[in-house]
C-alpha cells in the first residue's frame, strides 16, 4: 500500500467544491454516472480505431447497488492504470477526459463525442460519504488498483482485484449520505438527471417476495434497468418520427396535450450542440408569474445541469419548452458562468433566432396553426418588442392584432397592403378590451373615411407599441393621441366665433381636470373624446402602472375634444347658465373618461352632477 499527498491544496478546494461549486448534494450520483459513461465512450471510440482492440468484445452498462451504508457505482469502460488513478484521482481539476482528447488526432477528435471531464466532478462524492474507494483495471491490462481516501489530505493506491476492465466507486456513506441508499431515492435521480445517458443503467436491489396471504416470506435480488439509455435530441432527425417528438413532450413536461410545434437543431461549427424546443398547445399557468419555471432544461454532452436557468432562453420566449444540449460547456458550470459564457451567448442568441424563423415559417405557410400559436402567445411575443432590439424587424412580423376592419388577428404586413393608397400612417388604438376599443367614438371618423384602425387590447401594448416608431418606414400613430389626425385635416371645420365660444366655456368649466379643450375634426355622433398630447402617457396606462405599485407617476392631464355638431355641445353653447354649462361640462368629460374604460377619481361627483341635470 502506497500513501500520497494530493498534488494540489486539497483541503481548501475540496471545501470550496462541497459546499459553493454545487447546490445540490445529490448531484454527485450524476458526477459519477457521467464518469462511468465518459469510461465508456473511451472504450467504445478505442475498440472503434485501435487496431489492438478490434477483436474487443464487451457489453457496455452502469451498475448501480447499495448494501447497509455503502453505494457502488460500477461501469465496464476503459478503466485507470495505477498512474492515471494517481495522476487524475490524485489532482483537483485536472481532466483525464480533456488529456485524452488532446492526444487525439484532428481527424478522429470530431467524431469521439466524449462525455463528461473526469476532474473535479469526481469529488464531489465527498459531500455525502466519509471515504471513497476507486477500484479499476485498465482495458487490456491484467492488473487492477485501488484508490483510496477520505478527502483530508492524502489518498491511498495498492494492488487489487477486478474480474474484467472498469472502474467500480465504492462510497461509504455519511450521516449526510444515508437517504441515497435507497432504490426509490436512487431510481428517481438516475430518471432525473441521467436518462439520456446513451449506456443502459442498471439498479441492483433487494425485494420481498409475499405469500398468499400477504406476509412477507423472503427476498430476492432484482436487478432492474433504470434509464432509457436514448437522448431522444441526440439522435438522427431522419429516424425520428412525430409521435416519437410528441411522446417525448410529453413524458418530460407532464402535459396531457401533444405541442403544437417542435424545433429540432443539431448544430455543428464553432460551437458543437443540439435543441430541441417545443411550443405548447396551451400558455402554462404561470407564464405570466414573476417567479415562472423556465422550460428548457440544460444538458452538457446529455448530461443533465438545470432546469431552473432564466437566462437560457430570453424571457419573453419563457413559454417554450425544451432542451439544449452543449458538447462545449464544462460539466459544473454554475449560474454565474452560464451568464457570461461566450458559448452560452452563441447557443442562446442562435436558439432565438432558429425558434423566431421557425414561427415566420409557420405564419406563412400554415396560418391556421400560427393562429393557435397568436391565441397562446401573442403577448409574451409583444415583449419582445420591448426587450430584443436585435430581432425587433422578425418580432414585428410575427406580433398579431385585433383591427376595425377585419376579423380575427391581422400582422402589420397586411394592414399595410389594405391601407388606402394616400394613407401615409398605419393608426391604432390602445386601452381597454377589444368590446371596450370597439365603442370608441374616436373610431367614428376613421371609419367613415375607410381608415383602419388596429387595436392593442394587452396591457402591455400602451408602453410596447410606441417604441416601435416605424413600420417598413410608414409611422405608427396612437388615435387617442392629438397628433392623429394627419388623414383627416382636409376636413377639419371652419373654428369661427361660436366655437371659440363653447371652448371658453368648457375650458373655464373643467379648469385643471384639461390641458386643453379642442374641436374634433374625427368626432361623428359622440359629443367628445379625451385625448392626450403625443409624448404624454395615456390615461389608461397610467390607471396600469398605479395598479403595479408605481404610485409617484407625474399625473396625465387629459385633453378634451368635443363635437359642434352634437346637441349637448350645442345646449353648452347656447346657455349663459354657468351652474349648468359647469355640471354639463364634468359630465360630458367624466363619460368620455368612462367610455375608455377609465375608472373616475370621484364617482360621486359625476353622480351628483348627473342627477342635477336630469332634474332640469
Amino acid at each position: 500500500m502506497k500513501k500520497r499527498k494530493f498534488k494540489t491544496e486539497v483541503a481548501e478546494l475540496l471545501d470550496l467544491i462541497i459546499h459553493s461549486l454545487y447546490s445540490h448534494k445529490e448531484i454527485f450520483l450524476r458526477e459519477l454516472i457521467s464518469n462511468a459513461s465518459d469510461a465508456l465512450d473511451k472504450l467504445k471510440y478505442k475498440v472503434l480505431v485501435d487496431p489492438e482492440f478490434k477483436d474487443f468484445a464487451y457489453t457496455p452498462r452502469i451498475d448501480i447497488s447499495f448494501e447497509d451504508k455503502v453505494l457502488v457505482i460500477s461501469d465496464n469502460g476503459v478503466g485507470m492504470s495505477q498512474e492515471e488513478l494517481a495522476d487524475d484521482l490524485g489532482t483537483i481539476a485536472r481532466s483525464g477526459t480533456k488529456n485524452f482528447l488532446k492526444n487525439l488526432d484532428a481527424e478522429h477528435k470530431k467524431d469521439s463525442a466524449l462525455i463528461g471531464q473526469f476532474g473535479v466532478g469526481f469529488y464531489s462524492a465527498f459531500m455525502v460519504a466519509s471515504k471513497v474507494e476507486v477500484i479499476s483495471r485498465s482495458a487490456g491490462s491484467d492488473e487492477a488498483h485501488m484508490w483510496s481516501s477520505t478527502g483530508k489530505g492524502t489518498f491511498t493506491l495498492q494492488e487489487a482485484e477486478r474480474e474484467s476492465q472498469g472502474t467500480t466507486i465504492k462510497l461509504y456513506l455519511n450521516s449526510e449520505g444515508e437517504e441515497y441508499a435507497n432504490r426509490w431515492t436512487l431510481e428517481r435521480l438516475i430518471k432525473r438527471y441521467s436518462d439520456h445517458i446513451a449506456f443502459p443503467i442498471f439498479l441492483t436491489y433487494d425485494q420481498d417476495e409475499y405469500g398468499e396471504k400477504g406476509e412477507v416470506t423472503g427476498t430476492s435480488v432484482k436487478v432492474e434497468q433504470v434509464n432509457s439509455a436514448a437522448a431522444l435530441w441526440a439522435r438522427s432527425k431522419s429516424e425520428l418520427t412525430a409521435e416519437d417528438y410528441n411522446e417525448f413532450y410529453k413524458n418530460t413536461t407532464y402535459d396531457s396535450e401533444d405541442p403544437l410545434l417542435y424545433i429540432h437543431t443539431q448544430a455543428e461549427g464553432v460551437n458543437n450542440y443540439t435543441t430541441l424546443f417545443y411550443i405548447p398547445s396551451k400558455a402554462p399557468y404561470d407564464l405570466y408569474h414573476s417567479d415562472y419555471q423556465p422550460g428548457v432544461k440544460l444538458y452538457v454532452k446529455r448530461v443533465y445541469i438545470t432546469d431552473d436557468e432564466k437566462e437560457l432562453l430570453p424571457t419573453y420566449l419563457r413559454f417554450v419548452r425544451g432542451v439544449i444540449d452543449s458538447e462545449d460547456l464544462p460539466l459544473n458550470v454554475s449560474r454565474e458562468i452560464l451568464q457570461q459564457n461566450r458559448v452560452m451567448s452563441n447557443i442562446r442568441s442562435a436558439s432565438v433566432k432558429k425558434i423566431l424563423s421557425e414561427l415566420q415559417k409557420i405564419a406563412e405557410q400554415n396560418p391556421e396553426l400560427y393562429s393557435k400559436i397568436v391565441e397562446q402567445f401573442n403577448r409574451p411575443l409583444k415583449e419582445g418588442l420591448y426587450s430584443d432590439y436585435a430581432n425587433r424587424d422578425t418580432l414585428l412580423s410575427l406580433v398579431r392584432f385585433k383591427s376595425s376592419e377585419v376579423e380575427g388577428f391581422t400582422s402589420l404586413k397586411e394592414y399595410k397592403e389594405r391601407m388606402k393608397e394616400d394613407q401615409k400612417t398605419i393608426y391604432y388604438l390602445a386601452g381597454g378590451t377589444e368590446e371596450t376599443i370597439r365603442r370608441s367614438p374616436l373610431l367614428e371618423g376613421y371609419k367613415n373615411r375607410g381608415i383602419e384602425v388596429l387595436f392593442m387590447i394587452d396591457d402591455i401594448d400602451d408602453l410596447v407599441i410606441p417604441s416601435i416608431g416605424t413600420f417598413e418606414e410608414l409611422p405608427l400613430k396612437a388615435i387617442n393621441k392629438a397628433g392623429a389626425v394627419d388623414e383627416l385635416a382636409d376636413d377639419k371645420k371652419e373654428e369661427g366665433a361660436e366655437a371659440h365660444q363653447v371652448v371658453e366655456k368648457i375650458k373655464k368649466a373643467l379648469a385643471e381636470r384639461v390641458k386643453d379643450v379642442v374641436i374634433s375634426t374625427r368626432l361623428v355622433d359622440a359629443p367628445a373624446v379625451v385625448v392626450v398630447e403625443e409624448h404624454d402617457m395615456t390615461v389608461q396606462m397610467q390607471q396600469i402602472l398605479k395598479a403595479m405599485g408605481q404610485g409617484d407617476l407625474p399625473e396625465t392631464t387629459p385633453i378634451l375634444e368635443v363635437n359642434l355638431e352634437n346637441e349637448i355641445v350645442k345646449k353648452i353653447a347656447a346657455s349663459e347658465d354657468e351652474s349648468f354649462i359647469e355640471d354639463l361640462s364634468h359630465v360630458l368629460l367624466d363619460q368620455a373618461l368612462l367610455n375608455e374604460g377609465v375608472m373616475l377619481k370621484d364617482p360621486g361627483d359625476f353622480v351628483k352632477r348627473l342627477n342635477s341635470l336630469l332634474a332640469r
